[in-house]
């Protein structure tokens, strides 16, 4: 194979793995040919002797000699039947007893025996369903993949042209959902070779030493069946099972016995080149043979070749694992498999989305451009589960096919949970609607970057109602002035309840929990709080906001940040309330606003304006007055967003 194919951004095909492949099959085409001669060869002797017979049978018989006839015919019946076992009669009364002893000990013996074996699963490439193409979202590690896989397949060119030695241990780390498994399973099927899946737990075992046995048929599994079809994938799932540090490099309490089950692992991982069983018979008769031998007449023995195999872990934790399994010569190579970004999001919604029955609105790129830049963090499972759930709420309503609306209702589902039945009294309803209200007209003003995406007074949870925005363009950072309007934006339900009913309940404790963690970390983090010091950067028993709050100067300063926050969230309040109004009356009409519905009903009290005499900084005003059904202000519990 050429060296320039290795460059080659595309799985390679008919490479080494091929030729292997064919020479093993040829070598078990001709050793079956010999068993089959050898079979040949005892039937057609076995014939040729009963005819033999046969013939020396009628010949006596012609003589007249019945005997001797008899006794030919009989051998010749001998050669052509078929050897049977058989059974003495003297044994049949202790038969009863033989085979209660034999499934006793099977009942007994057969546990431990079984122990050992390997628990992997066997994967042939054409039970496999999924190819790299349908790996979407994820280019850079597909990428990389390509060239682990495409030197996997070429080995002996890399190797024996440039003198490389071939990669033999990736180790694929991310979050849960990511795709670890799923790429693993379309390397495999790339490459045409076996796929031996096997999760960490299925090594453990209640046997002392069984567990070390298990890791040792694996990987002998794993040689047999890499020399037999010229290269094998392993994938162990979640190999922080059993590979975590060891005692004195950062090993908790209760991991007893962990440190030789990580030792067999790092032992079989450097003895990829153990050479098989019949290699061994065969060396250690050449060398029982050499023994008798002068030196410079010893026979040779065979070389053993490498198994070409490569070994996959997945892990949602690389830093449990014990440093020894990432140093070269194992897993020396971590490909990080991350959440998908916006545009990663847009190619695998595409890929659903021509899989899965939907509604003509969503084959608009806008719409698809929105949906990928609201779901944020979200793995390629969770946006496959989102797009299911969805088609669920499109059953509910009686269609066949999803809509936007769906969507939505599943983004909801899946983030706060189902909808709640319960009904609210009229004035906490009104009050509800206020503070969500109050929010949205904050965030409206104070943070143009972001988009307004579900504005609710309906139940889920522990939310009573809620506000859901998300940035219009997908960012990684913040700057201040970003990190102060979410502070205002959370401040913005309390306002709302004190200009509106002249104190606010319990519903901001929500907001208030959400903007003080905000705050903590400018201060203790961000160096956004009057000082460069960063909390983080010692290790203790509290994480950052507890030793903020814990500190009397990073309190004050946290304090100083949120009260600054809603002192401008009631500016914008008090200067507007004519949209917080409208935002309130909508909420009051149809319990939840979604996307354009919020935005319109904003713009239709922008273009109406005030109302007259509402120029001048508004009084606190009574919930009675906003209610034509003269609602009563609501009391006891208010809820939080």
């Amino acid at each position: 194979m050429e060296l320039a194919a290795l460059r080659s951004g595309i799985v390679l095909k008919g490479a080494d793995v091929g030729v292997s492949r064919e020479h093993a099959r040829q070598a078990r085409l001709k050793r079956l040919a010999l068993v089959l001669a050898m079979v040949a060869a005892v039937v057609v002797g076995r014939v040729v002797a009963g005819l033999v017979h046969y013939l020396n049978a009628n010949a006596l018989s012609a003589k007249g000699d019945l005997a001797a006839a008899a006794a030919q015919y009989s051998a010749a019946n001998g050669d052509f039947a078929l050897p049977h076992p058989g059974v003495p009669a003297s044994f049949m009364p202790y038969l009863p007893a033989f085979v209660l002893v034999v499934l006793l000990l099977a009942v007994m013996a057969g546990p431990l025996l079984l122990a050992g074996r390997s628990p992997h699963v066997l994967y042939r490439p054409e039970e496999i369903g999924v190819r790299l193409a349908d790996v979407v979202g994820a280019s850079g590690v597909v990428e990389e993949v390509v060239k682990t896989l495409n030197l996997f397949l070429a080995h002996r060119t890399f190797s024996d042209s440039m003198g490389g030695t071939p990669r033999r241990a990736v180790l694929f780390e991310g979050p849960p959902g990511t795709g670890k498994t799923y790429i693993a399973k379309a390397m495999a099927a790339e490459a045409g070779v076996p796929f031996l899946f096997v999760s960490s737990s299925a090594f453990q075992s209640m046997y002392y030493g069984q567990t070390n046995k298990k890791i040792r048929s694996y990987f002998r599994a794993l040689q047999r069946y890499a020399r037999k079809d010229g290269g094998a994938i392993g994938f162990i799932e979640e190999i922080d099972a059993i590979g975590a540090a060891r005692g004195g490099m950062g090993a908790g309490p209760g991991r007893e016995g962990i440190a030789g089950v990580v030792n067999e692992l790092l032992i079989q991982l450097q003895s990829f080149d153990a050479p098989p069983v019949g290699t061994r018979i065969v060396n250690t008769f050449i060398d029982a043979v050499n023994v008798w031998l002068p030196p410079a007449r010893a026979i040779a023995k065979r070389v053993v070749e490498p198994a070409n195999f490569l070994v996959i872990a997945a892990t949602n934790r690389a830093s449990d694992l014990d440093p020894a399994l990432l140093r070269p010569g194992r897993f020396d190579r971590t490909v990080r498999v991350d959440v998908p970004s916006r545009a990663g999001r847009r190619e695998v919604l595409d890929y659903y989305m021509g899989r899965k029955a939907h509604a003509p609105e969503l084959d608009d790129p806008a719409e698809l451009d929105r949906l990928a830049g609201s779901t944020f963090g979200y793995s390629p499972v969770m946006l496959e589960h989102l797009l299911d759930e969805a088609l669920v709420w499109a059953l509910r309503g009686g269609r066949t096919a999803m809509t936007v609306e769906d969507i939505q209702k599943a983004r909801m589902t899946s983030e706060l949970g189902m909808t709640q039945d319960v009904t609210y009294s009229p004035g906490e309803r009104v009050a509800i609607a206020t503070h969500e209200a109050g929010h949205a007209t904050v965030a409206y003003f104070v943070a143009p970057d972001r988009r307004l995406e579900v504005l609710s007074i309906i139940k889920r949870s522990d939310a009573l109602g809620l506000l859901s925005h998300s940035e219009v363009e997908e960012r990684f950072t913040r700057r201040r002035s970003e990190c102060e309007a979410l502070l205002q934006i959370s401040m913005g339900g309390m306002v709302a309840e004190e200009i509106f009913f002249g104190e606010a309940g319990t519903g901001p404790s929500g907001d208030l929990a959400a903007a003080t963690n905000l705050a903590a970390n400018m201060v203790g983090s961000y160096g956004m709080g009057g000082s460069l010091v960063s909390l983080g950067a010692s290790r203790g028993p509290l994480d950052v906001v507890g030793r903020v709050l814990a500190d009397e100067r990073c309190r004050e300063a946290v304090a100083s940040l949120l009260g600054t926050a809603k002192d401008k969230a009631r500016d914008v309040v008090l200067a507007n309330p004519h949209v917080l109004e409208a935002l309130r009356d909508a909420l009051l009409e149809r319990d939840e606003l979604i996307g354009d519905e919020i935005t319109t009903a904003i713009c239709g009290a922008l273009h109406r304006g005030p109302a007259t005499g509402s120029q001048s900084a508004p009084v606190v005003v009574d919930v009675r007055e906003q209610s034509p059904e003269g609602l009563e202000a609501p009391g006891g519990q208010v809820p939080a967003s």
